[in-house]
């Protein structure tokens, strides 16, 4: 297991060639040669009123709304039509929405339409549970009856006090994020995690953020991201392929306890997304069936999700959501 140091020596000093070699070598060891998964699901925003207002997200500049359930609805059944085989449900957060609504929202996929559910936030449950006066625990056994299987680790960027001051100061802390992720695996929920480079971030910030997610645990999975350019009072700086490819290979390396390795080819690109699976990845994320957050660059069908998979040398496999 590389201890932190290690870690960061590896980042500072390592040819990105050598960290791909390695991770791709430890990710066979894994997962085979050639196997490399996907699932097909469809985002549903079901609000974008959010009283964060982080300065990176462009989510809440539009026309503010909060779907109703017949909207979910009729949103859901077009994603079956289309062949999705999960819901991510995620939105802003909304003081204003009561409990009943996420309750009836889960029960509608899950129960009536069948739908594994991936939702909410870290910072959503949170502020969920505090502004309905529930507890944690409780909020989650109850989201979990209505049909909740899994929660994405969105809302994390960065981990590190330096970076949460600059990045997200009326987020959660690293503590809190922690606290309800823990809290999650506590109830039986699958889980992801990720990061956020293209900021002003420093290597020391990116390995403690990454020692965070280990010392925890209990992850299914880890997603490197990308910052986009969404607002004007963010600046970002360029992530070139190499810096994003040994993030890649690092997160392989790192993680003795998380078996899977996502690229976001929605994030990076297909170019990328093919040299990634071969420095550590084991699966392109997820071919998304619609997205308002961010600007896709990636795949937009299950036969795209399959011919880049095999352009780039391996076999598809579709999986569920909680793999």
């Amino acid at each position: 297991m590389l201890s932190v140091a290690e870690a960061l020596k590896l980042w500072k000093k390592t040819d990105w060639t050598e960290l791909a070699k390695a991770a791709h070598d430890m990710r066979v060891q894994m997962h085979g040669k050639k196997k490399v998964s996907y699932t097909v699901f469809r985002i549903i925003n079901y609000t974008n009123v959010c009283k964060i207002g982080c300065s990176f997200c462009s989510f809440k500049n539009t026309k503010q709304y909060t779907l109703s359930l017949k909207q979910i609805r009729a949103e859901a059944l077009k994603a079956k039509k289309q062949g999705a085989s999960a819901i991510f449900f995620q939105g802003g957060v909304n003081p204003n929405i009561p409990l009943d609504y996420y309750l009836e929202a889960l029960e509608l996929l899950n129960k009536n339409l069948g739908f594994p559910v991936r939702a909410f936030s870290p910072v959503e449950l949170f502020h969920i549970a505090k502004d309905n006066k529930i507890s944690l625990p409780k909020l989650l056994q109850k989201f979990k009856a209505a049909g909740l299987s899994s929660v994405p680790g969105a809302g994390a960027e960065i981990m590190t006090a330096r970076m949460r001051k600059i990045l997200s100061p009326k987020k959660l802390s690293a503590k809190q994020w922690c606290n309800v992720m823990s809290e999650c695996h506590e109830q039986g929920l699958k889980t992801s995690a990720n990061i956020v480079i293209g900021s002003s971030e420093s290597p020391e910030d990116i390995v403690e953020h990454l020692n965070y997610i280990r010392e925890l645990g209990g992850f299914q999975s880890f997603i490197p991201w990308v910052f986009q350019p969404q607002t004007d009072n963010f600046p970002i700086r360029h992530v070139t392929g190499v810096e994003y490819i040994k993030l890649v290979a690092l997160c392989r390396l790192f993680f003795h306890n998380i078996p899977n390795i996502e690229v976001s080819v929605l994030g990076m690109g297909k170019a990328l997304g093919e040299v990634a699976l071969y420095a550590g990845a084991n699966d392109i994320s997820s071919v998304v069936l619609k997205e308002r957050v961010m600007r896709s660059q990636g795949i937009e069908s299950v036969e795209d999700a399959e011919l880049f998979i095999r352009n780039a040398g391996f076999e598809p496999v579709r999986r569920g959501i909680n793999y």
